[in-house]
């Protein structure tokens, strides 16, 4: 029997935009293979191309250049199986949690009364059990970002792409958040693609860090995280964390992306 296919196959993927006689290549010969069930952060400088590289992979953008295939399938227009988290969760604001969520359920054509059990159970597991009926101005940041999740899971998607979502959020919520998602992909081992401009975060949640350079995008280097799980709170103190850490940092450092304190 053959191995199962590629959750994510991208070869020689590049995007250009043009705007008036002004052509911006935002990323550049990318190649990156993602198996099922892995969790893989994407880490890079602001304008690299990270976000681009999310929605060719979803079938949002054309590619100017090369191919990329998820589950098998040529990525030729928008992929339907599929969950997408973005960095504004983007509610409804006139309806409630539970309806926030299924809406994924109305728009898809299916039957709302097929899902709605497990809508309950995902959003209780995700510690909003108590909010089903609140609308997201009665939500903390967090807990209209949690809402987004659930929505974005409640189709049963083999491939979760998340695009900073918890850029928004303040550190304390934005550690909790970390938490949970690592808790709940460990649960479900859905295949998750994660954007974040977060070195720590992209180490303690993912199996791989792809570390990418400045425009146009390409991919520097793809780093391991030999971290046992579940990371939590304590992993931070970890020799593999900072080890893995320091080492992206360093080649950010050495790109001139960061820069060692020069003083006043």
């Amino acid at each position: 029997m053959s191995a199962a296919p590629a959750a994510i196959i991208a070869r020689g993927l590049a995007k250009s935009f043009q705007r008036r006689t002004v052509t911006t290549t935002a990323l550049a010969s990318i190649d990156l293979s993602v198996a099922q069930g892995e969790f893989v952060a994407i880490v890079g400088p602001s304008g690299c191309g990270k976000s681009t590289l999310l929605r060719l992979i979803a079938g949002l953008l054309r590619p100017s250049a090369g191919e990329v295939a998820t589950n098998g399938h040529a990525v030729t227009r928008p992929v339907t199986d599929i969950g997408i988290v973005f960095q504004n969760p983007v509610l409804l604001d006139w309806r409630t949690v539970l309806d926030n969520v299924l809406v994924q359920i109305e728009l898809r054509g299916l039957r709302i009364a097929d899902y709605r059990e497990q809508a309950v159970a995902l959003l209780r597991a995700v510690g909003l059990g108590e909010f089903l009926a609140s609308l997201p101005r009665e939500l903390s940041g967090g807990m209209r970002q949690r809402t987004s999740i659930v929505r974005a899971l409640i189709h049963d998607p083999p491939l979760l792409i998340m695009d900073e979502p918890f850029g928004a959020l303040d550190a304390l919520t934005r550690e909790q958040m970390r938490i949970d998602l690592e808790a709940l992909w460990l649960r479900t081992r859905k295949t998750v693609l994660f954007v974040t401009h977060s070195i720590d975060e992209a180490v303690l949640l993912a199996d791989r860090v792809v570390v990418m350079s400045p425009r146009p995008g390409r991919i520097e280097q793809i780093i391991d995280v030999d971290l046992p799980r579940p990371r939590g709170i304590e992993a931070r103190q970890a020799a593999v964390f900072v080890e893995t850490a320091q080492r992206i940092t360093q080649i950010f450092l050495a790109r001139g992306i960061l820069h060692q304190s020069r003083g006043l």
